[in-house]
Parts: structure tokens; sequence; C-alpha cells
């Protein structure tokens, strides 16, 4: 926890698509409201696909970025999940009132955080931030905005070398900060059957030490199937492998100094 603040930002990103990113912010959210923690999902992902995990109905085109553009608080548009999550949906917007927005963020390098103080979170709170991949406006807001960055990769060869990527992208944004607390990675749809997941997982412990996180999310059909029900993975499949593992982040999560 942030002693200045009394909350932690925890931002999730990747240098490349497709790791499974927007599933470990919704769920690791809901793992940590089980463990009696007030969490806000954020989403800072034009794709607007984060509601989706929380069943936000699809007609509601209300977001962070409408309000910006509008000049309107953010108050007004989180939604309270049928699990006990607070969600901040991006929102639905032209490609024009897109570019106009990221040309904000690029302009004002503390509009996150700020948008945040101005919430008045529950002390204690943990937010947690989705993001594209790879570099944008996006990224950069919330590696200036995050506490904790969580990196989340997959077991093979293209995610391994996304990683001196992400390396240079915390040097610029998050670790010159003093309050800073850690570029953590997390390996997501971990399968010790396959062999090169093994070895990726070997290669990745050597060369980031304690920077990779002790837990591994393994792959689990039930996590697909929760999603197409627009239910975390914690409540669809209460037993299911990826639920433990994700309940053990969010542990290590709250263990953090």
């Amino acid at each position: 926890m942030n002693p200045n603040t009394n909350r932690l930002i925890v931002s999730i990103v990747s240098p490349k698509g497709g790791v499974g990113k927007t599933t470990i912010a919704a769920n690791l959210a809901t793992a940590l409201a089980a463990r009696g923690q007030a969490s806000l999902l954020v989403d800072l992902d034009s794709q607007n696909s984060l509601r989706l995990h929380h069943q936000m109905p699809l007609d509601d085109t209300s977001g962070l970025a409408v309000q910006t553009l509008r000049g309107l608080p953010w108050a007004d548009c989180v939604y309270r999940s049928p699990y006990g999550i607070d969600c901040l949906p991006f929102g639905l917007i032209s490609e024009s009132d897109r570019r106009e927005f990221e040309r904000r963020l690029d302009s004002d390098p503390t509009w996150l955080v700020r948008n945040l103080d101005a919430l008045r979170l529950s002390p204690g709170s943990y937010v947690i931030v989705d993001t594209p991949p790879g570099g944008s406006a996006y990224l950069t807001q919330a590696l200036l905005a995050a506490d904790v960055a969580v990196c989340v990769l997959l077991p093979d060869a293209a995610s391994f070398i996304t990683i001196p990527s992400m390396e240079r992208w915390l040097d610029e944004y998050s670790r010159p900060r003093p309050d800073f607390q850690g570029g953590y990675y997390l390996l997501n749809r971990m399968n010790n059957a396959r062999v090169l997941c093994r070895d990726v997982a070997s290669a990745l412990e050597r060369d980031l030490g304690e920077r990779l996180i002790p837990v591994e999310v393994h792959f689990d059909s039930a996590v697909e199937e929760a999603l197409a029900s627009q239910t975390p993975i914690l409540k669809y499949a209460p037993e299911s492998p990826a639920t433990r593992d994700i309940t053990a982040l969010a542990d290590w999560l709250l263990k953090l100094p």
C-alpha cells in the first residue's frame, strides 16, 4: 500500500496482445474483493472490453473517455458489478474523439492520478488498471501512475523477446519515482505438460529473479467459459485451477511491503 495515498495502483501491462491481460485484471480485482479489499477496475483500453467480465450492459456507452472529453466527473460512470467490484469502463467514442482523447493524455502526464484522486476512494483501496498492449499514451499514463506494474507474459518465445521493451518503459516512466514499488512479470496460461512452457519458465526465473511473480496462472478452459457468461472465473468455477492461481496472485499482492 502506498503510504502517501493509502491506496495501491496496480497497472496490468504487456508489450504484446493476446496474453490474457484483461482477464487477469478483471479476476484479480474479484479475488481482492473476496479477501475483503475495496477494488476499482479501470479500463484504459479503447476496446472497452473489461466491462464484459462483470456484466455491464452492452448498450451502456459511458466511461472515462466520454467523461474526460465532456469535462464531467468520473464518479458519475462508475458501475458496481453484481460481484461487488466498482468498474470504470473506457466508454464508446468515435475515432476522431479517440485521437483527441489521446492527445490530451499525451499533454497531461498527471491525468490518471489526478482523476483517481478526485474519486476519493476508500482508504486501503486497490486500483487495477487494464491497458492496451504495446507502447501508447495509455501505457504511459498507467506506468506514471502505478505503484506496482504487472507485465503479463505467455510461456512462449514471442513473449520472452518483448521483455527488453517492457524494461525500457519501466525505466522511463516508473522506476525514477521514489514511490514506485516495483515492476513484476506474471506467467499466464502455463501448461506444465509442454516442454517449451517449462523451458521458458526456467529462463524467465533465471533472467528475472525476484521480478518474476512466484505464482503461475495455468491454462484453464473454464476461463473462456466464464467470459462467455460475463462472469469472473472465481464465481463461475470457484474450484478451478485458474481460480486457485488468481487467488494466490491476489495473496501475493496483499503481502507486498
